[in-house]
């Protein structure tokens, strides 16, 4: 069974954590600036992130910034840019990352954040970072526009105790499509309830799995090459993809959890043998399974040419935002964000996040300093997430992620349309096509409020 037993070996190795993550006593007299800062985590992630904004209060008496909890992720995006408009918008905003390119194009609303360190004379080595991660959040021209922040890619679980019923092999998940229905199979034939299911759907079955066998989600490189780009989920590789979703959902083999989230807990509570999910899944996984488990890449079919190549990211940026159409920041609230992202830059700090929730490690210094703790070998697979996401070598067009404004009306479509196919309502050539059609319908409006 994987384990994450932090306080015995982890926090030991990493003898200069702890010590700097407490920080220092605040400095007696003036009050610090204050910083509001919302974000889209719920618990137990985000009293781990709260964690990481009280550390930094802590080091340091200069700055105060005050975490608020603002719902989902689409929440806290609406909820921003209705403050933005009432003057009254929140320093620094969470986002996740298919809000890029809406926020690539708010304009004077953001504050770059290679403009916000440059100002304030703050030095990121963002060279350090995974190319997956900085380049998400990049201008072609490589200027960085956001602070990478819980950053995740999507994995497979797997229940050994299930595996063991089915006479399958509990050390031996499937590594292809063609092994993984021939496994549900036998898992379903072994008494499974759900044989495999996955959260995120759009993100998941379309986003990773276009990216993973090098196909485009769209036009101009993803969106990366500007705007008037098409979707081109609509051909043969998704189109096949979504028939078999399809038809292994009609045997019974597959499960459709429900939008967004809403299929987390079908691994965890042992109903699911087989879970495609967030990497920051792995902290409910560890709380939650009564069962032991392990992690794998997510499947591939191995007749597609070059596949399998890298995943692409999820989870969220940090921006900095003006207050509003009437009014700025000053150069010490700038100042304060810069320290920030300095704090959460920090080798120390960003290793930490890692092996306590689950999200990769940012940089490769996080990522060499978990493995000399020997964070690794204690828990066997959380590094699955960084390797599939470093896999192919260099990332194509197709692989470095998505940057297309209303993209996150564009994920609703996705999943709206998947759910009409497996309610008997299409084909995977009709919900492809449906997808393709009323997403660049979201394209062209999104456009046209740039104007």
């Amino acid at each position: 069974m994987l384990r994450r037993n932090l306080a015995a070996c982890a926090f030991a190795a990493v003898a200069g954590l702890m010590p700097f993550w407490n920080g220092t006593a605040r400095a007696q007299g003036g009050q610090p600036v204050e910083l509001q800062f919302w974000h889209g985590l719920a618990q137990p992630l985000g009293g781990q992130l709260e964690g990481v904004v009280a550390a930094f209060n802590e080091s340091q008496n200069r700055y105060r910034i005050v975490p608020t909890y603002r719902g989902s992720y689409s929440e806290t995006m609406v909820a921003a840019i209705a403050a933005f408009r009432a003057n009254s918008a929140p320093h620094l905003v969470q986002m996740f990352e298919v809000g890029t390119g809406t926020m690539m194009a708010a304009g004077r609303a953001v504050k770059p954040t290679h403009e916000l360190l440059s100002e304030a004379g703050v030095n990121v080595d963002f060279g350090d970072y995974l190319p997956a991660v900085r380049g998400y959040f990049q201008t072609n021209d490589g200027r960085q526009m956001s602070m990478p922040f819980n950053s995740s890619t999507a994995v497979m679980y797997w229940n050994k105790d299930a595996f063991r019923r089915a006479g399958l092999d509990p050390e031996k998940p499937p590594a292809t499509w063609k092994e993984l229905e021939e496994t549900a199979r036998k898992l379903k034939a072994g008494g499974a309830a759900c044989a495999f299911t996955n959260s995120w759907p759009g993100w998941i079955q379309v986003e990773q799995m276009s990216a993973i066998h090098d196909q485009p989600i769209a036009s101009l490189g993803n969106g990366f090459g500007g705007f008037n780009a098409e979707l081109r989920v609509n051909n043969p590789f998704m189109v096949r993809h979504m028939d078999n979703l399809i038809a292994w959902q009609k045997e019974g083999l597959y499960r459709y959890g429900g939008r967004d989230a809403a299929a987390d807990a079908l691994f965890p509570n042992g109903e699911c043998a087989i879970a495609m999910l967030s990497a920051g899944a792995r902290s409910r996984v560890t709380r939650e399974a009564k069962f032991p488990w392990g992690t794998a890449m997510l499947p591939y079919y191995d007749d597609v040419p070059g596949a399998p190549r890298n995943s692409i990211i999820g989870g969220a940026s940090l921006w900095s935002l003006n207050k509003g159409p009437q009014g700025g920041r000053s150069a010490e609230e700038w100042r304060g964000l810069a320290e920030f992202f300095r704090f959460v830059s920090q080798t120390d700090v960003a290793t930490k996040w890692h092996m306590d929730t689950g999200y990769v490690p940012l940089t490769r210094a996080a990522y060499e300093k978990a493995k000399a703790a020997g964070y690794y070998k204690e828990n066997p697979g959380a590094d699955v997430p960084i390797e599939q996401l470093l896999r192919g070598g260099e990332m194509t067009e197709n692989t470095r992620g998505i940057r297309l404004g209303g993209y996150v009306e564009i994920r609703n479509i996705i999943q709206e349309e998947m759910e009409k196919a497996f309610q008997g309502q299409g084909t995977g050539q009709q919900a492809m096509a449906a997808i393709t059609a009323r997403g660049n319908q979201v394209l062209r409006n999104f456009e046209r409020q740039q104007r």
